[in-house]
C-alpha cells in the first residue's frame, strides 16, 4: 500500500527557511513523479513544485519561484521541499503527492493519485 508521510513543518519567522521531507513507501518511487502542494485557510489547494521520476524535470509555481526548490533522494525514498525567504503568504498545510509518470511532472493536482496527510507551516513573527 502506497504511503507518504510529510515532516519538517513548524513555526518560522518571516525571512526564515524550512526543509520539508516526504518519505514514500509501498511502491517503486523511481516510476513516479512527485509534487508538493499547499492549502492555506480559506483557499484552494495549489501546486508548489514537482519533480519527475528521472529528476531531470522540475516545475515550480510562480508564487515561490526563486525561493523554493524540490529535490528527491531515491536511495532513501525521500522528497524534499527547500523553502527560503518565507513570508506570511506561505502559511499553509503542505502535502506531498505522487502519480505514475515517466520523464514529466505536473502541478495539476488532478493527476496525482496518492497523497500524504500534510504538515503545517506557519510563518509569523
Amino acid at each position: 500500500q502506497l504511503k507518504a508521510v510529510e515532516s519538517g513543518g513548524g513555526l518560522v519567522q518571516p525571512g526564515g527557511s524550512l526543509r520539508l521531507s516526504c518519505v514514500i513507501s509501498g511502491f517503486n518511487l523511481r516510476a513516479y513523479a512527485i509534487g508538493w502542494f499547499r492549502q492555506a485557510p480559506g483557499k484552494v489547494r495549489e501546486g508548489v513544485a514537482c519533480v519527475s521520476n528521472d529528476q531531470r524535470h522540475h516545475n515550480v509555481a510562480d508564487s515561490v519561484k526563486g525561493r523554493f526548490t524540490i529535490s528527491r533522494d531515491d536511495a532513501v525514498d525521500t522528497i524534499y521541499l527547500h523553502m527560503n525567504h518565507l513570508n506570511a503568504e506561505d502559511t499553509a498545510v503542505y502535502y506531498c503527492a505522487a502519480y505514475r509518470a515517466q520523464f514529466v511532472c505536473s502541478l495539476d493536482e488532478g493527476r496525482y493519485t496518492s497523497w500524504g496527510q500534510g504538515t503545517q507551516v506557519t510563518v509569523s513573527s
